[in-house]
């Protein structure tokens, strides 16, 4: 039974969603006290967080970076908040996903499927704990990308574009096949999401001696250039 950890501070639909989620199996938390929520989450340990913005005392941008500095369990951010830069904002701070209020119950417990899937199901059972191209490495339980002996930790976002683009070293992978790899949902993230993940992945390859390893072409993609031996600057 996967424990899911509910933050929100609207009572009426904290009830509704679970009683729905605790219809379909799952163990669903509330926290007791908004001003210790660390603490809580600390002793709950849950398998995945929603986790609305507006809240008492912490807001769901601080508790994000909070859960995140700690845990990679999986977080999705439940906000009446539409506007696309904080979305952004909340996937940079860690977030796996973003559900807009209002929602349908079939949506939220669609998002939670696939998002409990990709993380802890089938798809994840079938992945090897470290994929290497040359030097180049990405470990899977640490989220750690090594090249000789220098070491710098991504973002599961990150990881998961990291690993997309060495799977396919030396050939271009297009955007919608790298937001698929990620979000799941072409339609729901922006262009902007990606740009911004791909930048950081890059400035990050910079810090460990791989400077524009990975190219770009308008309307292309993404491509990271390594040869089958050692990777080179």
């Amino acid at each position: 039974m996967y424990k899911i950890m509910l933050i929100e501070d609207d009572a009426q639909l904290c009830e509704l969603v679970k009683e729905n989620l605790e219809r379909y199996g799952y163990e669903v938390e509330l926290p007791v006290h908004f001003s210790k929520i660390d603490e809580e989450f600390a002793q709950i340990n849950p398998d995945l967080v929603l986790l609305d913005i507006n809240l008492p005392y912490y807001d769901g941008y601080y508790l994000c970076r909070s859960f995140r500095q700690r845990s990679t369990v999986p977080i999705l951010m439940i906000s009446a908040r539409s506007q696309e830069m904080e979305q952004i904002m909340v996937i940079e701070l860690g977030a796996d996903d973003f559900i807009t209020k209002p929602f349908t119950f079939d949506m939220l417990h669609t998002k939670i499927k696939a998002t409990l899937r990709r993380v802890y199901g089938e798809y994840s059972a079938k992945e090897e704990d470290q994929h290497c191209t040359g030097s180049l490495c990405l470990d899977k339980k640490t989220l750690m990308l090594e090249y000789e002996g220098s070491r710098a930790e991504l973002s599961k976002n990150e990881y998961k574009l990291m690993k997309k683009l060495m799977e396919n070293k030396g050939t271009f992978v297009s955007r919608e096949e790298l937001i698929e790899e990620v979000w799941d949902a072409v339609t729901f993230v922006d262009d902007n999401t990606l740009t911004v993940n791909m930048t950081r992945i890059k400035q990050t390859l910079a810090k460990l001696g791989l400077s524009q390893v990975i190219k770009s072409k308008r309307g292309v993609g993404y491509m990271l250039e390594t040869p089958e031996g050692n990777v080179h600057a």
